[in-house]
């Protein structure tokens, strides 16, 4: 005669049955959440196409400026020194034979010429990385190439008016090139020093007195003043 399931039994026939049932939904619905997560955490990267050595606005003007400042600065100095120890003393006579403190006005003056065409080559490679200052200054080539070589003609004292001219003309190009292009040059005048460092003629330094100029004038023991041809 067949037994009748009791209730007990019922249950532990259920409770496997559940549980098969019930492992499989938890699996997928696992699987759907760590599929959302991904898709929820993971960034999107997007990414910008980006033209390959064209250079940026910003770096231009950058490049610019800084042309400009270059220039301005070289070509300050040399307006400076042309001025101060080329142009000026030889409207006062201080190279003519038997003026007082030729010697010394001709060793400055050879510097000068040195440094001046040395600091107007150098202003010339500068403007070239601003194309209306170049366009302005490119002209002036032929001129500042022709002072080369004026300054060993300065201290020997052979240089003639012509000579002061080439330098008053070259200068005042240059400052006329500046200011059309915006970089507006002023006279910055160097001293005896920077303008030895500034590419002089080696020669010129041979020429130099050996007393100081300070002293040149000093009295003597005996009361004379040095003399000077």
């Amino acid at each position: 005669m067949p037994r009748t399931p009791t209730p007990a039994r019922r249950a532990l026939v259920a409770v496997p049955l559940t549980c098969a049932l019930l492992v499989p939904l938890v699996a997928c619905n696992d699987k759907d959440t760590g599929r959302a997560a991904n898709a929820t955490t993971t960034p999107t990267s997007v990414t910008t196409p980006t033209s390959a050595g064209t250079p940026s606005p910003t770096g231009e003007v950058e490049t610019q400026r800084l042309a400009k400042t270059r220039f301005v600065a070289n070509a300050s100095l040399a307006a400076g020194a042309a001025y101060q120890w080329i142009v000026k003393p030889y409207r006062a006579g201080k190279f003519q034979k038997g003026a007082d403190g030729r010697k010394f006005a001709l060793v400055k003056a050879g510097l000068a010429g040195g440094f001046t065409y040395n600091r107007l080559k150098a202003a010339r490679d500068n403007a070239k990385g601003d194309p209306l200052l170049s366009k302005a200054v490119a002209p002036l080539s032929e001129g500042i190439e022709s002072l080369k070589g004026l300054g060993t003609k300065l201290a020997a004292g052979t240089a003639g008016v012509a000579d002061i001219g080439m330098f008053e003309n070259v200068i005042g190009g240059v400052k006329d090139a500046g200011k059309d292009a915006g970089a507006e040059v002023t006279e910055k005048v160097p001293s005896a020093g920077e303008m030895a460092k500034g590419g002089a003629p080696a020669d010129l330094f041979a020429r130099v007195p050996a007393q100081q100029p300070s002293r040149q004038h000093e009295a003597r023991p005996n009361g004379s003043a040095p003399s000077e041809n």
